[in-house]
């Protein structure tokens, strides 16, 4: 088992920490579950289900754990993607949004285990610190008025077309 980080963000889950890590580390390169620890006879959940689900996405360790539904995820949290191209993307946008997910704006969406999460191009981040403001303002602009980020037609509004 890798080193543990210093600081892993938990996700608290009802009873689905175990389906969702499962889907999340099949969606990114380098993830994996790296340990799953069980709840007892006794416990709050039955035996054998998931407690806490220990994982990596992308290599970044996190936690998982079904605590019940005393909590809930809110859009005050999310696990922001950098994505290379639009392919990129269209995959993880299409996959996440999957199944009960949820289309949000300017990139956001939920998962259909309520987990907001962005997907951006890394594309935005250049056109929007671009030397040239006006050209930044057209994109930003663009950007408001989309769901799914696209960045052809981010790029044309850089350019003013």
């Amino acid at each position: 088992m890798p080193a543990v980080q210093k600081i892993r963000p938990c996700l608290w889950f009802n009873k689905e920490a175990e389906e969702a890590t499962t889907f999340y580390a099949s969606l990114f390169q380098n993830s994996k579950i790296l340990n799953v620890s069980r709840y007892g006879e006794g416990g709050p959940m039955p035996a054998g289900t998931a407690f806490v689900v220990e994982f990596e996405l992308a290599g970044q360790q996190f936690q998982a754990l079904n605590g019940g539904p005393e909590f809930q995820f809110t859009e005050a949290i999310s696990l922001s993607v950098d994505c290379k191209t639009q392919e990129e993307v269209d995959h993880l946008w299409n996959a996440l949004t999957a199944n009960g997910g949820e289309e949000s704006q300017c990139g956001w969406l939920k998962d259909r285990f309520g987990l907001s999460w962005q997907i951006v191009p890394e594309r935005l981040g250049q056109l929007m610190s671009s030397p040239d403001a006006a050209a930044a303002q057209r994109t930003m602009e663009a950007m408001l008025q989309m769901r799914k980020l696209d960045i052809a037609t981010l790029e044309r509004a850089a350019a003013g077309g």
